[in-house]
């Protein structure tokens, strides 16, 4: 027996095209925000970036784009459809080289 949280699915047939561009910086958009699980929608402009910084457990998907996302000491390349999983506490940040769309999922 499936049980109802009364809660209804989202879907984005495009989820690229939710992404917001800031010309200060990024704006990120919740997809989810709860208490427990938040989902990130990310983008940045060719030469933006997001300082490095400490952060809880977290996975990053790329879904456009191209740049570096730094994680303590190791920087990956950011290419469509790569994916980082960062540690609890471990310091990252992003660098676009051209305009980079990611989202990021991590617990509260």
């Amino acid at each position: 027996m499936t049980q109802s949280t009364g809660k209804q699915a989202t879907f984005y047939a495009d989820i690229k095209a939710q992404a917001v561009f800031g010309e200060q910086g990024p704006r990120p958009q919740f997809l989810v925000d709860e208490a427990n699980f938040k989902v990130i929608l990310g983008g940045l402009e060719a030469g933006q970036q997001i300082p490095v910084h400490p952060e809880a457990l977290a996975l990053y998907y790329f879904l456009a784009g191209t740049g570096t996302m730094t994680v303590n000491d190791e920087q990956y390349p950011i290419t469509p459809g790569a994916t980082v999983i960062t540690p609890a506490g471990a310091r990252r940040g992003m660098q676009a080289e051209t305009r980079v769309i990611f989202l990021a999922a991590k617990p509260a």
